[in-house]
């Protein structure tokens, strides 16, 4: 049987890996890219997987004053729609990096 010291240092070093292992995954959350898209393409959000918005494109065949309405329409989908994709690739790259721990299951990261 280990003695409790034993057990606090594993502790210790496993939450020191955990932490490194997450400041990695989230630092390459920041350099992944996802694309939203609405109407067809006709609007664009680029944004990381971190959901920060890098570009957004519009089509010039939306540039008309009596089509306002629509392209805030629009652009509030692509917006929704490269958050989704954020949040997906987001998940699954945790998910990456917390296979192999020793975790609890149903147990999710970041400590949630």
């Amino acid at each position: 049987m280990k003695s409790i010291e034993e057990m606090m240092a594993a502790a210790q070093q496993a939450a020191a890996t955990i932490q490194q292992q997450m400041g990695e995954a989230q630092a390459k959350l920041d350099t992944l890219e996802v694309e939203g898209l609405a109407g067809g393409g006709l609007v664009k959000v680029h944004a990381t997987a971190k959901g920060r918005i890098r570009r957004v494109e519009i089509d010039e065949s939306l540039l008309n004053p009596n089509e306002k309405q629509m392209v805030e329409d629009l652009v509030a989908a692509a917006f929704n729609d490269a958050r989704a994709k954020a949040d997906q690739i987001s998940n699954e790259e945790m998910a990456k990096m917390s296979q192999g721990l020793p975790l609890p299951p149903g147990f999710k990261l970041p400590f949630g």
